[in-house]
């Protein structure tokens, strides 16, 4: 009953928040949700019980989804948890939840997964390109038969087509990754 009231109370501060964030009155919001000001002033204040008709009219108004205006005001969309994968010598913060723009996923890894001993069965293909920065240590790529080292600051962006791999060397390195549907398969959910 608590988490219902906290959301109800942060549902009318959003409410409240975006109509002023638009220069609007109560006039204003009011007219475009087809409800009267006293109404919207008593939801806004917490003197009405929030309806479904009304949320709906009201979220439309302002431009924003049923679900945007409700969303529980948990950290669950701010906080950022990573996924480790120890037997890849990978932990992975996804940026983007679900799919990102044009359908590109963002993400952070740490690799802690040494260069050498890697054999042609290590490296994966898979249809589209990769794009990854190196925020810091160094990262060895395997492309095909080639060995490149990416330093801090450096970037690359290859197809990944060629058979391909990444791991640090001499010590852990964190990238900030982008990757297209195909590789986020591949690179993520192996």
């Amino acid at each position: 009953m608590e988490q219902e009231s906290t959301l109800d109370a942060t549902v009318r501060k959003r409410i409240r928040s975006l109509r002023k964030g638009r220069g609007w009155s109560l006039d204003n919001l009011a007219e475009r949700a087809g409800i009267s000001p006293s109404q919207l002033s008593r939801i806004e204040t917490g003197h009405r019980r929030l309806s479904l008709d009304q949320l709906t009219s009201i979220a439309a108004a302002l431009g924003k989804s049923l679900d945007e205006l409700v969303e529980s005001p948990d950290d669950s969309d701010v906080v950022i948890r990573p996924d480790r994968d120890e037997r890849r010598g990978l932990t992975t913060w996804l940026l983007t939840k679900g799919n990102g723009p044009h359908d590109l996923t963002v993400g952070k890894m740490r690799i802690s997964d040494q260069a050498g001993g890697v054999t042609p069965d290590d490296l994966g293909v898979h249809p589209g390109r990769d794009w990854f920065t190196v925020l810091s240590g160094t990262v060895v790529l395997y492309l095909g038969e080639r060995v490149i080292r990416v330093e801090a600051g450096q970037a690359a962006s290859f197809s990944t087509m060629t058979p391909h791999a990444i791991r640090c060397d001499r010590g852990p390195a964190e990238i900030l990754i982008i990757l297209d549907h195909n590789g986020e398969r591949s690179h993520l959910h192996t």
